[in-house]
C-alpha cells in the first residue's frame, strides 16, 4: 500500500479524484486531502506520504510554489492539470508522471501502476529538485499593472492579451477585466515573459496558452479561449507557429 495525499483547490475535483482511486487503485490509501495549498505544505512535511497527487493551476499557490516550499520531498509526484500547456514539456522531460483533467481512469491506473514498479531507494528528494530546476523561468509569476494612485498585482499567465490605444495599452484578463495603464505597447512587452508572450500584430501581445485556434482563411488571426479574435500579421505567421509549437 503506497500512502497518498491530494491537493487541489476545487473541491469537487479533490472528490472526484478520491473516489476514482478508491475505486480503481486498491493499493493507494488516501490519508488526507488539501484544498489550502499552505494546509498542504504543513500536511505532506508533517505526514511524509510515498505519493502526492498535486493540481499544477491554483489562485493562492500554484503548484510549482507549493513544491519549492516543502522541506519533506521524498514522496512519488502525480501531477493533475487542466491546461496542456508549458507545464507538460516540463513534465515529460522529467519523468514525472501527469493526469490532464478530466482524468481518465485507465490513465490514473497506468500511472499508479508504473510507481509500483519503481524500484526502492530511489532518490525522490532529489528527482523533485532537477524538475524543479528545470522550469525555472515557466512557472506562473505575478507582473504588475500601474493605475491612477495604486498598483494592482495580478498572475500573468491571467493576461490573455494588450491591445494598444496610442500611448496607453489595454489588458485584458480572464476573468473579463480589462485594466488601461498609462504604457505603450512596446513597454508592456518589455516587462513580459518572452516565451508566453507573442507579438501577434503592432497593436497586440497574446499570452500564447490562451490561444485555442489559429485560423488561416478570411485573414489570419486567432481566437482566444476567452472569445477574442486577434489579427495576425503575415510577416509574423511563421514566428508565431513555431512559437506555439514550442509549447506543445
Amino acid at each position: 500500500m503506497l500512502n497518498a495525499i491530494i491537493v487541489d483547490d476545487e473541491s469537487k475535483a479533490t472528490k472526484i479524484l478520491t473516489w476514482e482511486i478508491e475505486k480503481f487503485c486498491p493499493e493507494i490509501n488516501i490519508i488526507d486531502t488539501f484544498t489550502n495549498p499552505t494546509e498542504a505544505i504543513s500536511g505532506i512535511n508533517y505526514l511524509k506520504p510515498d505519493c502526492v497527487f498535486l493540481d499544477i493551476e491554483m489562485p493562492e499557490m500554484d503548484g510549482f510554489q507549493l513544491l519549492r516550499e516543502l522541506e519533506f520531498r521524498d514522496f512519488h509526484l502525480i501531477i493533475s492539470t487542466a491546461y496542456d500547456s508549458y507545464a507538460i514539456k516540463a513534465f515529460k522531460e522529467n519523468a514525472i508522471d501527469y493526469l490532464l483533467k478530466p482524468i481518465d481512469s485507465d490513465d490514473l491506473k497506468r500511472a499508479v501502476q508504473k510507481i509500483l514498479h519503481l524500484k526502492k531507494g530511489q532518490n525522490l528528494g532529489s528527482q523533485l529538485n532537477r524538475f524543479l530546476k528545470s522550469i525555472p523561468s515557466h512557472g506562473p509569476k505575478k507582473i504588475q499593472i500601474p493605475l491612477a494612485g495604486r498598483t494592482i498585482y495580478v498572475e500573468q499567465n491571467d493576461v490573455v492579451y494588450c491591445k494598444s490605444d496610442g500611448n496607453y495599452t489595454e489588458i485584458y484578463l480572464k476573468d473579463g477585466t480589462k485594466h488601461v495603464i498609462t504604457m505603450n505597447l512596446k513597454e508592456v512587452d518589455a516587462e513580459l515573459m518572452k516565451e508566453v508572450f507573442f507579438r501577434t500584430h503592432n497593436s497586440y501581445l497574446v499570452q500564447l496558452h490562451h490561444v485555442k485556434e489559429y485560423v488561416r482563411t478570411d485573414g489570419h488571426h486567432l481566437i482566444m479561449d476567452t472569445g477574442q479574435t486577434i489579427p495576425v500579421s503575415r510577416s509574423k505567421k511563421q514566428e508565431l507557429l513555431k512559437a506555439l509549437e514550442q509549447l506543445l
